[in-house]
C-alpha cells in the first residue's frame, strides 16, 4: 500500500494524518507556557495548509512543558484550561482533527501530576482524554493513569485510539488497543536519541501483532540540554513502513492510511492473524482453538501477585536515582 504521496492523493476510505515533529522547546515561566501555546496554533494552521484534506494532527508528547519533567504549578494544565481552549478553537477554525499532549495538575499529589493526551475533532470538542499508564520511571514523576485506554470513533469512520511514548514498549498496550477496536494507533513521545532503534522496531511490531495502523512521532532538536529525534513514523499493519521522517524541527510527515484495508485483514487473513488467534489456540486441532489463558504473568498480575524469579534484585524501584524522593502514597490504596 502506497502513502498516497503523503496525502496529496486522498481515496475515498483514506485518513490523512499529519505528524509534527516539534522542535522541543524551553518552558519555564506561565509566560512560556503562553508563547508556546501560541506556537502549536500556528502549527495546526500550517497542517491545514500544508495538505488541504489532512483530517487528522499530532503533536508530540511534552510539546507545551519541554522535557525539564518540571512540576511547578506555574507550566502545569487544566483539561479544560486556557492553553487546551486555545488548541480546540485552531481545531475549529481551520476544520481539523488535532492531538494534544499537556501536564495536567493533580489535586490529590501536587508533584506528580497526570500526563495526558487529548483529542480534538474538527468542530472543536474533545473527543478522546487519556493518562499515559506507564511514565518512564525512574526519570517521569507523572502519576500513574488510571482510566484504561479510550478507543474512538475518529475521521472518515476510522477507530482511532492513543497511548504516550513509553507506553508503546509495552506490547500489552497495543494490543489492548486493537482488542478494543482500534484501526489506528497514535504514539506521541519525548524520547531522545539512545531510543532509536527500540522506538522503530516496537513501532513495526506493535502494528504488526495486531493488524493495526500505528502513527507515532517524538519531539525534535534540542533545548540545550537533551536532543529529541522527531522520528515520525507510519507503520502498516502488515509491519512494513509507510513513511518515516527525520530529524528537522516543525516539520509535518504526512501519509493517508486505509483503516479499510486493516478491516479486511482482519476478518480475511489466515496466518498471522495474530489478534485473533491469541484466543483461538490450534483452531486446525480442536473446535474454535483453545481459548484458555496459558500465561503465568496474566494470571499473577490480575491476582495482584506479578513478582519476577530475579525481583528482590532490582536495583530501581523508586525514583531517587533522577532526584526524586521514594514515594509514601499507595495505588488504589494497594500495598
Amino acid at each position: 500500500m502506497s502513502s498516497g504521496l503523503g496525502g496529496l492523493n486522498k481515496s475515498e476510505n483514506g485518513v490523512v494524518i499529519g505528524l509534527c515533529q516539534l522542535k522541543l522547546p524551553v518552558v519555564e515561566t506561565g509566560a512560556d507556557l503562553a508563547r508556546q501555546t501560541e506556537r502549536i496554533v500556528e502549527l495546526v494552521g500550517k497542517a491545514r495548509r500544508n495538505i488541504p484534506g489532512m483530517d487528522l494532527v499530532v503533536f508530540p508528547e511534552y510539546m507545551l512543558q519541554g522535557l525539564s519533567m518540571d512540576t511547578s504549578d506555574e507550566v502545569l494544565c487544566d483539561r479544560s484550561g486556557p492553553e487546551m481552549q486555545a488548541c480546540a478553537a485552531a481545531c475549529k477554525e481551520h476544520k481539523i482533527w488535532g492531538c494534544f499532549s499537556i501536564m495536567e495538575r493533580n489535586p490529590e499529589a501536587p508533584n506528580n501530576p497526570y500526563n495526558v493526551g487529548i483529542i480534538v475533532d474538527n468542530t472543536g470538542k474533545e473527543v478522546l482524554y487519556y493518562r499515559k499508564l506507564h511514565p518512564w520511571v525512574p526519570v517521569e514523576p507523572w502519576a500513574p493513569g488510571d482510566m484504561g485506554i479510550p478507543v474512538i470513533d475518529g475521521p472518515n469512520g476510522s477507530k482511532l485510539s492513543l497511548i504516550i511514548c513509553h507506553d508503546g514498549m509495552f506490547p500489552e498496550m497495543a494490543r489492548e488497543c486493537a482488542y478494543k477496536g482500534a484501526e489506528i494507533m497514535i504514539r506521541t513521545a519525548g524520547y531522545t536519541a539512545p531510543i532509536r532503534e527500540a522506538w522503530k522496531v516496537t513501532n513495526q511490531a506493535n502494528a504488526f501483532q495486531n493488524l493495526m495502523v500505528t502513527a507515532s512521532v517524538c519531539m525534535c532538536g534540542t533545548d540545550g540540554s537533551f536532543d529529541s529525534m522527531g522520528e515520525g513514523m507510519f507503520c502498516n499493519f502488515d509491519g512494513t513502513v509507510l513513511v518515516s521522517g527525520g530529524n528537522r524541527p516543525d516539520e509535518i510527515i504526512t501519509c493517508e492510511v486505509r483503516p479499510d484495508l486493516v478491516r479486511e485483514a482482519r476478518l480475511g487473513w489466515g496466518v498471522e492473524n495474530n489478534i485473533y488467534q491469541l484466543g483461538h489456540r490450534a483452531y486446525v486441532a480442536v473446535k474454535g482453538g483453545a481459548q484458555d489463558c496459558p500465561y503465568t504473568y496474566m494470571h499473577d498480575l490480575v491476582a495482584g501477585k506479578y513478582k519476577l524469579p530475579w525481583e528482590d534484585g532490582v536495583a530501581h524501584k523508586d525514583g531517587k536515582s533522577c532526584g526524586f524522593d521514594p514515594p509514601t502514597r499507595l495505588y488504589n490504596g494497594r500495598r
